[in-house]
């Protein structure tokens, strides 16, 4: 079984504006749940209130991705990760060593490796909510359809009766007066 990983993803600027700090495209991720552990939810509002219900952490700006793809990782990436996130548990958060740090970081990292069970170039997008229980996180998938791929026609040339549409090309950038 191949190694996966999310990594950060952003298809449009949007991620730049609703985060305080937004990832940066590329980024290993995780869930980024652990940085609202005994926040007070309802309190939150903006840019805190949207990284709750809708981020995921990339480990190394610990800024905020709406979306992750499923990548491709080999087992340096895995470890390196591990490292960098560890390295930020001790910086950014106040873990006590690396040691505790690092221990921490591999469950993250395993619980992000978990998420990857799908085929690569998967989107995955991930929606929080407070509970009396705790936190209740649901993930959703979008996967690229062979058929989107394809460029979608806005035109579809039908025969009119007793005429042969087939036999008349249509040049729509010269009719709209660009040129190719």
């Amino acid at each position: 079984m191949a190694l996966k990983l999310p990594r950060t993803i952003r298809l449009d600027p949007s991620d730049t504006f609703v985060y305080s700090r937004a990832a940066e495209p590329g980024e290993w991720a995780v869930t980024g749940t652990f940085l609202f552990f005994g926040a007070d939810v309802a309190r939150l509002s903006g840019k805190q209130r949207q990284a709750f219900r809708a981020g995921f952490l990339g480990i190394d700006s610990f800024g905020w991705s709406t979306l992750v793809v499923v990548t491709n990782a080999t087992a340096d990436d895995r470890a390196a990760a591990v490292d960098r996130l560890a390295e930020q548990l001790v910086v950014r958060c106040g873990a006590p060593d690396i040691e505790t740090a690092r221990a921490a970081a591999e469950e993250e990292i395993e619980f992000a490796q978990s998420l990857c069970d799908h085929p690569p170039d998967t989107l995955i997008g991930v929606n929080r909510t407070s509970e009396r229980a705790g936190t209740r996180e649901c993930f959703r998938t979008l996967h690229r359809k062979a058929s989107r791929l394809e460029p979608a026609t806005a035109f579809r040339f039908v025969a009119i009766e007793g005429e042969d549409a087939s036999t008349e090309k249509f040049d729509l950038l010269a009719l709209a007066g660009r040129q190719k």
